[in-house]
């Protein structure tokens, strides 16, 4: 298999964990192409020298338009500001490459809805930063559902708190504004929630919806002056699933204590699953049969049998972490480039994720429940 080149686009937090996780992808998962760490950019050009010395990568460049347009860059990956993930995405597209774009896609969903159009016209493979869904744990419980170990699904109760925004005198940030960062909660961490209630329960039908903004407005770096808060702090949802079941979701940037705080339920008729990211390597399983005086929830510790956990360790509860779901992300979207099997989410199946979330805010604003 060819090496396939990457271009980096963005060296924060999730640039630092795609160059790791390309990286890492042929060593972990071997039956994938390598990748060449070709291009990256980053303003300004020093910082871009530095970093791609730092992450491996050949060159450097402080121009993103120069990268989606070299001619040895075969995958262009995302990592910016949200405002700026179309304009990038459309233009590798428009050079005829491939695309791993971080969440959201973009900041509304007129502009999800053209990336998704654009890609599908020039049919390059695209592939969306929802790295959570490819941990064992859930794929296990996906396959528990599929497999009726729970009975028929009923009801699917999930939320996702964090407490990055609680703090009332955190400065202001481009994170605040709609013409930056769109949606709040929803955009970053509710879109994620509904991946996994995609996964478990298939494609939401209606929904009705409230939001709240706890902080209205956040003081300038500088103490300045106070700027107003633009997107939600909070979002909560009541839904019904296209299969006839119910459930709620929620989503808080301002819970005091919670760091990654992405949980969930699926209640069944003859059971339930229970799941939460900080604690990503377990699974809670309870059926209802048996003994009554036996039953009780049963703690899934996840390892080998768990596919793809042993492409890591041969040992169970040593524990996978939120890298190594960004070197199985990589290295699937790599496999399908190489001309594989095809990765999820692309961008056509990242949109269906946006409408969910963009419908919460119609239904927020406009009071009504809205279909999906």
């Amino acid at each position: 298999m060819r090496a396939i080149g990457i271009g980096l686009i963005g060296t924060g937090f999730m640039g630092k964990a795609h160059a790791l996780a390309y990286r890492a992808a042929r060593a972990v998962m071997g039956d994938v192409p390598e990748a060449r760490l070709e291009l990256l950019c980053d303003v300004p050009g020093e910082k871009a020298r530095a970093m791609a010395e730092q992450f491996g990568f050949a060159r450097s460049t402080d121009d993103w338009r120069e990268l989606v347009s070299d001619p040895r860059v075969d995958i262009v990956s995302v990592t910016t500001p949200n405002q700026l993930h179309r304009e990038m995405a459309l233009a590798a597209i428009a050079a005829g490459k491939h695309v791993h774009c971080e969440k959201p896609m973009g900041l509304t969903l007129a502009e999800a809805e053209e990336m998704a159009a654009a890609a599908a016209k020039a049919r390059v493979k695209t592939i969306v930063g929802y790295n959570y869904i490819k941990n064992p744990a859930f794929q296990h419980a996906c396959r528990l559902v599929r497999d009726g170990d729970i009975g028929r699904p009923i009801h699917f109760r999930g939320w996702v708190d964090e407490d990055y925004q609680a703090d009332p005198d955190l400065p202001w940030t481009w994170r605040a504004r709609l013409e930056e960062a769109g949606l709040g909660a929803l955009g970053d961490l509710g879109c994620h929630l509904v991946s996994m209630a995609y996964g478990l329960m298939g494609p939401i039908q209606s929904l009705v919806a409230d939001m709240q903004t706890v902080h209205e407005t956040r003081a300038m770096p500088d103490g300045s002056e106070r700027k107003p808060v633009e997107n939600e702090d909070v979002a909560t949802a009541l839904v019904r699933f296209r299969n006839g079941a119910q459930g709620s979701l929620s989503a808080s940037r301002t819970a005091w204590g919670r760091k990654s705080k992405l949980a969930w339920e699926v209640h069944g008729t003859k059971g339930m699953l229970v799941f939460d990211q900080e604690r990503m390597n377990e699974l809670q399983l309870y059926q209802n049969e048996g003994d009554r005086a036996l039953q009780g929830f049963k703690t899934i510790l996840t390892g080998p049998a768990h596919p793809p956990y042993g492409l890591f360790c041969p040992a169970p509860g040593h524990q996978l972490g939120f890298n190594d779901l960004k070197v199985l992300e990589a290295g699937a979207f790599l496999r399908w480039v190489g001309g594989g099997e095809k990765s999820s989410p692309d961008f056509s199946e990242a949109l269906e994720f946006e409408k969910a979330i963009h419908a919460m805010a119609t239904s927020a604003r406009e009071g009504r429940r809205v279909e999906v």
